[in-house]
């Protein structure tokens, strides 16, 4: 209420506000079948989960969805084995740099998991990829206190898994 009271917004509040935004994209994207439609979804949610976590000064997660953002864009365009192993690489130093605990570990094991998913051409195994690394993430949004983003997680698996059921569930014929 604040927000349209002209009341002060502290930064935990907007940090909430702009994973909402978030999850708007993150619901999109696992509904497409297309994955260059998926990974750019998922480059404006990373974005915006940068800023969330740079307004909670958690350092390694601002700094790790940033590469991701990066990433994202990148791997629409390309599933170059070579990029998928410079944006690991990138990841880890970024974690090292930025270490702050076991949150930095949680975080750097999400992202890899996510970034080898990224660069993955085949999307049900993307898809599979996604789940391990979404859910390091929803325990590192648990750690920091962001009730907000623990929600967007859970939704993203969610919506994964809704995905993942269309097109691959009960009635999934494998092409031969």
């Amino acid at each position: 209420m604040a927000l349209f009271l002209g009341g002060n917004v502290t930064p935990f509040i907007l940090s909430q506000v702009l994973v909402s935004v978030a999850i708007l994209f993150d619901f999109a994207s696992f509904q497409f079948k297309d994955r260059q439609k998926i990974v750019t979804c998922l480059f404006f949610s990373a974005a915006l989960i940068s800023s969330h976590f740079m307004l909670l000064e958690q350092w390694t997660a601002a700094a790790l969805m940033s590469v991701a953002s990066v990433r994202y864009l990148v791997s629409a365009f390309s599933t170059s084995p070579k990029l998928k192993y410079t944006f690991c690489t990138v990841s880890i130093v970024t974690s090292i740099v930025t270490f702050s605990g076991l949150v930095s570990v949680v975080s750097c094991l999400g992202t890899l998991f996510q970034t080898v998913a990224a660069f993955n051409k085949d999307d049900r195994l993307l898809r599979q990829l996604m789940i391990v690394g979404t859910s390091l993430w929803l325990l590192n949004n648990y750690l920091v206190g962001s009730p907000v983003a623990v929600i967007m997680e859970a939704l993203f698996i969610a919506s994964n898994l809704v995905g993942y059921y269309r097109y691959y569930g009960k009635n999934y014929q494998r092409k031969i």
